[in-house]
């Protein structure tokens, strides 16, 4: 009788525990996905802009159709402001443009809007990956001249 009773215990227990709720208290929510039998969290506000150190200098040179290549800079600040400076190389040319990002709905997309300026970067792991005209990571022969890699 006692072993009944605690088993009857520790089912309430249990059920009480793992109850649903019907109400979602805050803006996150999280997925529950099977993984090997066991039971796996995913976070879906886990992005770039919210969990990776994005601030900071980036550095690429890009490629150029007349010239060995265009060395720029992208500084991005914490207050969500940028600056960025173009040297065409073996040419007298030098551009310099600052202004506001702007993040994308997902997080992990950064829009760069200044005077001269209107670039969109995936934000990664200390680099940036430039996307093309539809929002597309660059791919290509050329694609590795697209990364702009953190500075330390």
């Amino acid at each position: 009788m006692k072993k009944l009773l605690g088993l009857a215990a520790v089912c309430v227990s249990f059920l009480a525990c793992t109850g649903s709720s019907s109400s979602s208290g805050g803006k996150q929510t999280a997925d529950t996905v099977a993984v090997g039998g066991e039971t796996a969290h995913t976070d879906n506000a886990h992005n770039s802009q919210n969990s990776l150190d994005w601030p900071g200098t980036y550095e690429a040179t890009l490629p150029c159709a007349d010239c060995p290549g265009i060395k720029t800079s992208i500084v991005i600040n914490q207050d969500e402001t940028f600056q960025i400076h173009s040297e065409y190389l073996e040419r007298d040319l030098k551009t310099e443009d600052s202004g506001k990002i702007m993040w994308h709905d997902n997080g992990s997309v950064i829009h760069l809007m200044g005077k001269d300026t209107n670039l969109k970067l995936k934000v990664g792991e200390n680099q940036l990956f430039q996307l093309d005209q539809e929002g597309k990571i660059i791919e290509g022969e050329l694609a590795s001249h697209y990364i702009y890699k953190k500075k330390a």
